[in-house]
């Protein structure tokens, strides 16, 4: 094997065979195989939501009892998150990533089949389960075949599907349960699932660590309890619940998450691994990102409930809208590596952190009579800004994690996302119920979005200083641009 070859495969990884078995073709594929992934995973989170009123209809049960579909899927994915790194670590990123795919594809074979409430809550939890560890060892699984310098270009692809799944979420679910049956919203899956375990096996290699890491049974269970807790009382901020037990859900994730902090401290392997903020670029791009994330999350939620609440539009051309940002998010990667190449992280991050948030506050500015053209523009622009911060910020994360760390730090990353999307959504949940309560009325006009649409544009303009506190050449290996002397 040529020695460049071997240079691109991290230390830690045992055997001595390239982990990708065969040229640059492969280290293409290899991304779009994660990137499809990851698609599944973050569509299948967002499809259900327009649909819970057919299959409630269908299974003879009321569309808020059924809410509970949503909510056990994101519980299982805060529980098992944490685990993801320790176990590719066990049992090698390639079967585990294979592994992951299986559990999910049966899942989605449950919930297409499923006959009543429990027999889809449980098939939710097995997708959930599958989920979890779909997206942190699917990174790891790219980490750990794609050179360095090659990086943007591979995160390009895989910070897609986090952008257009939501988007496309709504409108695929009403799509399908108006011309087929409920069903297809979940069988969907299965030709993806097929197609991902047979190319994880024909191109990726086995991805195992040397050592093996005790498991951290105490922080399994702390930061289980703890995300879980925090992930459905911000879920369910102003839907409903009590706001007794949505302060106990917040308070009880809270004093987990404290207590799981002095732990990790004490432990010399704990699950989740708080010394990788100790890592600048890591700090800021997990920091930093986080708080971009929120107003981003809230995009999904807020976006479609404008157009079609306050603006009166039907479900289908509000997907038609919102499918703008998926566009532009895909047509960011052509640009990307150029754009970090030219500028480095810290101008891109900065700069686009900017005009990201200046295009939330831009859709604060759409009104009921606004041309859809220049509403279609507009989301299309932002689509691209907000797909090359996205990138840029997963590149950024692990420009230098060490080969040993990469696992622990995938872990930690889909973490993060999963619970900043999550408050992202709970948080433009709030400044509606705000609003509203301030207005005094009982049902949303269109004017209730403007103030929810500024609130998350400032929440993502707090990452600017996150990223300024960067050095001028962080991420220079992965950027490819030369280190000013």
């Amino acid at each position: 094997m040529p020695r460049e070859s071997r240079a691109s495969v991290p230390a830690a990884v045992s055997g001595s065979e390239n982990p990708i078995r065969a040229g640059a073709t492969r280290q293409i594929l290899v991304p779009l195989i994660v990137a499809c992934a990851m698609f599944m995973q973050n569509l299948d989170s967002t499809v259900i939501a327009t649909a819970l009123p057919t299959i409630a209809r269908s299974l003879d049960e009321s569309p808020l009892t059924l809410n509970v579909a949503i909510t056990c899927y994101l519980l299982s994915l805060a529980v098992f998150i944490p685990i993801s790194g320790w176990t590719a670590d066990r049992f090698g990123a390639r079967r585990v990533f294979s592994a992951a795919i299986v559990v999910f594809t049966l899942g989605s074979i449950g919930c297409g089949v499923s006959n009543s409430l429990s027999a889809l809550v449980a098939a939710r939890i097995l997708q959930g389960m599958g989920g979890a560890l779909m997206v942190p060892v699917g990174r790891l699984v790219l980490l750990r075949t794609v050179p360095k310098s090659d990086l943007v270009r591979a995160m390009s692809y895989v910070s897609v599907p986090a952008l257009i799944g939501p988007v496309m979420g709504p409108p695929l679910g009403g799509f399908i349960v108006t011309y087929a049956s409920w069903r297809w919203i979940f069988f969907i899956n299965i030709p993806i699932g097929v197609l991902g375990i047979i190319l994880v096996n024909l191109l990726v290699g086995d991805l195992k660590e040397t050592g093996r890491r005790p498991f951290d049974l105490s922080g399994f269970a702390l930061t289980g309890v703890g995300l879980a807790a925090l992930a459905f009382g911000f879920e369910n901020v102003g839907r409903g619940l009590p706001t007794a037990m949505v302060l106990a859900l917040l308070v009880i994730g809270a004093a987990c998450t404290f207590w799981y902090v002095r732990h990790a401290s004490r432990v010399s392997h704990p699950i989740i691994d708080l010394a990788l903020m100790k890592i600048p670029t890591y700090a800021s791009a997990t920091i930093g990102g986080f708080l971009f994330r929120m107003g981003l999350g809230a995009l999904p939620f807020l976006l479609p409930l404008m157009l079609q609440v306050g603006f009166g539009l039907d479900p289908l051309s509000s997907g038609l809208l919102t499918f703008a940002s998926a566009a532009g998010a895909m047509t960011m990667k052509m640009t990307a590596v150029h754009v970090i190449r030219t500028l480095g992280f810290r101008i891109v991050l900065v700069g686009d952190a900017v005009i990201s948030a200046l295009f939330l506050f831009g859709y604060s500015l759409f009104r009921p009579d606004t041309p859809h053209l220049v509403i279609f523009l507009a989301l299309l622009a932002g689509g691209f800004f907000r797909s090359l911060q996205m990138t840029s910020i997963n590149s950024l994360s692990y420009a230098d994690v060490p080969p040993a760390m990469l696992s622990r730090a995938t872990s930690l990353t889909s973490m993060a996302q999963q619970l900043s999307q999550t408050v992202g959504v709970a948080t433009g949940a709030l400044l509606l119920q705000v609003v509203l309560a301030l207005r005094g009325g009982t049902a949303l006009i269109a004017a209730d979005f403007y103030p929810a649409f500024i609130g998350v544009a400032t929440i993502s303009l707090l990452s600017v200083p996150f990223f300024l506190k960067m050095s001028p050449d962080a991420g220079a290996e992965v950027s490819g641009r030369p280190v000013a002397r």
